[in-house]
């Protein structure tokens, strides 16, 4: 059946079949970052029907692995199966798994940043691994102070060292998109955070754009500009970074008056923020390769699966699931998942078991949060998605 025809169904599960899924499928070999065991996870909830469940052939089994959580913004996955979270506005970061009890996945405040000064929709965000974790034991931050947002590398227990500093502070776009890259680069999302988009589009300000640097700090080799941490421009803020298989890079952008967007992220390309907002017809600007009126949409965090790329919404309360192609085109119809069945989804990223693993983003100011928000959620497809056996 073609992506266009596929239509979307939530069913329950019982633990055992769970268990059968966590146990005897085959995800396929983990990355070289990415080896462990999978966590020992919980017995899925019960999941309400989409909009598109009367019928198609792809099932979708939601687990809750984690309740009462605070506006959990990043996730990122150590080698042995077990996530690190943060948390925007208390600044911790939280250690999920890779054990479970009674509530699911066990949670344990792993460090506490007070560096971190929250207000707005700034404050701690995204986080990464490094990819020799195993013997460096880093992790990188991206936070916000009373004045900028930065990047910092630490140890769980070492002291907090910023490498970048100076990236645009506002109260609505502070961006903090955080991911390494095949090619073993760190890669910044930030926001452009001005009303007129003032930032975007400026070659020397860090605003409104995917930076590419090394550890350290300093632009990567392969650059647009030699001396430059610009990889790509024209964002109006960048929540979420993913790459497929093929190397090919995607990345959220949200806020703009009338459009969110899901973008192919190509080197030194202007995805055209502030003249567009969403499709234009300027030939020298990039166009996403998907946007949504923004009350279906506001994406934060973007993963990918076989040959699909999925983001999760804010105001859409849903995530929107696109097939692509190997050159980065969309195959059929995108797809919307889960819509209104967990409030608002901010982070989405692919787990080492080949699950994608959400966050709500429900105790924000002006959300209606439920008597178990903030969640951490486990999504597993049947039929070529994340985690199919």
């Amino acid at each position: 059946m073609s992506v266009r025809n596929r239509r979307f169904r939530a069913v329950a599960v019982v633990l055992g079949a769970v268990l059968a899924l966590t146990t005897a499928c085959a995800f396929g070999p983990p990355g070289p970052d990415e080896e462990g065991e999978p966590p020992n996870l919980p017995p899925p909830s019960a999941p309400s029907l989409g909009p598109d469940s009367s019928d198609g052939d792809q099932e979708v089994v939601v687990t809750v692995l984690a309740k009462h959580l605070a506006i959990p913004s990043g996730i990122a996955f150590l080698p042995d199966g077990s996530a690190l979270v943060t948390e925007r506005d208390t600044g911790r970061i939280l250690q999920v798994g890779p054990d479970s009890d009674a509530n699911g996945l066990t949670v344990a405040e792993a460090r506490r940043l007070n560096e971190t000064q929250p207000s707005g929709d700034g404050g701690l965000l995204g986080i990464a691994v490094s990819p020799k974790y195993a013997s460096d034991k880093t992790i990188f931050v991206y936070y916000s102070t009373a004045k900028d947002n930065r990047v910092a590398k630490m140890t769980l227990k070492g002291k907090l060292q910023p490498i970048l500093t100076g990236i645009p502070r506002s109260e609505a776009a502070d961006g903090g998109a955080l991911a390494f890259g095949p090619d073993g680069f760190l890669y910044v999302g930030t926001g452009d955070g001005t009303p007129a988009g003032t930032q975007a589009p400026n070659a020397k300000n860090l605003g409104g754009k995917i930076l590419r640097m090394t550890t350290a700090g300093k632009p990567a080799p392969g650059n647009p500009v030699k001396t430059s941490l610009v990889w790509a421009s024209g964002f109006h803020n960048v929540q979420g970074l993913a790459w497929d298989k093929n190397k090919k890079m995607y990345a959220s952008d949200n806020g703009q008056p009338k459009n969110g967007e899901l973008n192919v992220v190509d080197k030194g390309r202007n995805y055209g923020w502030p003249k567009a907002d969403g499709p234009g017809s300027d030939a020298k600007l990039t166009n996403p390769l998907l946007s949504w009126p923004s009350a279906d949409s506001t994406c934060v965090g973007v993963a990918t699966m076989e040959q699909s790329v999925a983001t999760a919404c804010l105001t859409g309360k849903r995530i929107w699931l696109a097939g692509v192609t190997a050159n980065g085109t969309v195959l059929g119809n995108p797809q919307p998942l889960l819509v209104g069945q967990y409030g608002r989804l901010r982070a989405l990223v692919g787990a080492p078991d080949g699950s994608i693993w959400a966050s709500t983003s429900n105790q924000e100011e002006g959300a209606t949060p439920g008597p178990d928000d903030d969640r951490l959620i486990r999504l597993v497809f049947s039929d070529g998605g994340a985690g199919r056996s």
